[in-house]
């Protein structure tokens, strides 16, 4: 990637600092984080270190991002630094935007703001922790501030990524030409399969493989993870899944739109699999002290999720016996549909990450 150019001074300039650890959700959150914020005027520079997923993740690019290495030599003069997720932005450049922060407070002029974005959490803790400042004592950005801005699900939090023209690209999408070109019939379940390697893979996929007279399953699996745990199952030949290419983040917006149970997995399809407003049910990234139980638990009780979803998210997340997942129902669809939209419906009520984010911000220059 070559180095940034100078960016012009006539717009809000951003930079935002992403370290892709594995899986692909912290680059799939920063580029929706880049790409709105430009949709919304402001000049990005997308500070990466490896930026190969974007080649199917975002083949378009968007307008006002640019994106350049993590370690890029600094050039440009931001308003705002997000470091994403607990990264730190390279030695060379904190110790020059901490000049720069010197020379503006010096000069009474507004000063350049550091903010790490946070992971995304139900628990308690976020809303405590949100919008708290970390003086820096010591290293290449002593003299700073840096601000902690926590994404969530509630109103005393940063809310959640969603873009201006979400519901319109919604209410434009044609549900009916998209199942029809995948070849999934009109009475057909439409399931989507996003996952790592739930040990209940086997027990849903013995569930898909015997239809009833009013249950028509349909698998639809994504590339990576979810593609080698299919099919590393006795139940793969059984199923028939539809396997998908990699596509685009507005494609896998669609594919969600377009099923009628979402299995997702991470903090970037957990988010869009709430504005999509179907059936879901998440696979959160497992951690070794299984800090990811209370997690979950705390998701789902902001989520309000009847029995038969809690139970059904405690075995596909290893937390209960893989023979206890509920059996999928045409019923039990309606009531996690319920339960969706009216989360969906909460959500939508409060402001969105980025209409925090901006104004938090400007607060702090």
């Amino acid at each position: 990637m070559p180095d940034c150019l100078t960016a012009p001074q006539h717009s809000p300039q951003w930079d935002i600092f992403c370290q892709v650890i594995d899986n692909f959700g912290d680059i799939g959150v920063c580029w929706r984080l880049a790409a709105e914020l430009g949709a919304r005027g402001v000049q990005v520079t997308l500070r990466i270190d490896d930026a190969s997923a974007l080649a199917w993740m975002a083949p378009q690019g968007a307008p006002n991002v640019r994106v350049c290495s993590y370690d890029t030599v600094y050039a440009a003069h931001p308003d705002v630094v997000i470091e994403a997720f607990g990264c730190e932005a390279p030695a060379p450049y904190l110790h020059a935007l901490a000049q720069r922060h010197a020379q503006c407070q010096q000069a009474r002029q507004p000063l350049p703001v550091l903010i790490n974005l946070e992971y995304l959490s139900a628990e308690d803790y976020v809303e405590r922790c949100h919008r708290l400042p970390s003086r820096i004592m010591a290293g290449p950005a002593a003299g700073m501030t840096r601000w902690f801005f926590y994404p969530g699900f509630t109103e005393h939090t940063g809310g959640l990524l969603r873009e201006q023209a979400l519901a319109q690209r919604q209410a434009q999408f044609d549900r009916t030409a998209w199942r029809k070109a995948h070849g999934i019939q009109a009475q057909d379940c439409a399931i989507s399969l996003f996952c790592y390697e739930p040990t209940a893979l086997p027990q849903l996929l013995q569930q898909i493989s015997t239809p009833a007279p009013d249950w028509h399953p349909a698998l639809i699996v994504t590339p990576g993870r979810a593609t080698v745990a299919v099919q590393s199952t006795a139940w793969a030949a059984q199923v028939a899944p539809i396997y998908l290419p990699t596509r685009s983040q507005p494609e896998f917006d669609e594919m969600l739109w377009a099923c009628d149970l979402n299995l997702v997995r991470g903090e970037d399809s957990l988010v869009r699999a709430l504005w999509a407003g179907q059936p879901f049910v998440w696979h959160i990234y497992p951690q070794h002290d299984n800090a990811h139980h209370a997690k979950l638990e705390a998701f789902l009780d902001w989520l309000q999720a009847p029995a038969s979803l809690r139970a059904f998210h405690h075995a596909w997340n290893g937390m209960a016996d893989a023979a206890t997942l509920p059996a999928i129902t045409p019923a039990l669809l309606q009531e996690w549909r319920d339960c969706a939209l009216q989360a969906r419906a909460n959500l939508q009520a409060q402001s969105d990450l980025i209409a925090q984010l901006q104004p938090f911000a400007m607060e702090k220059s």
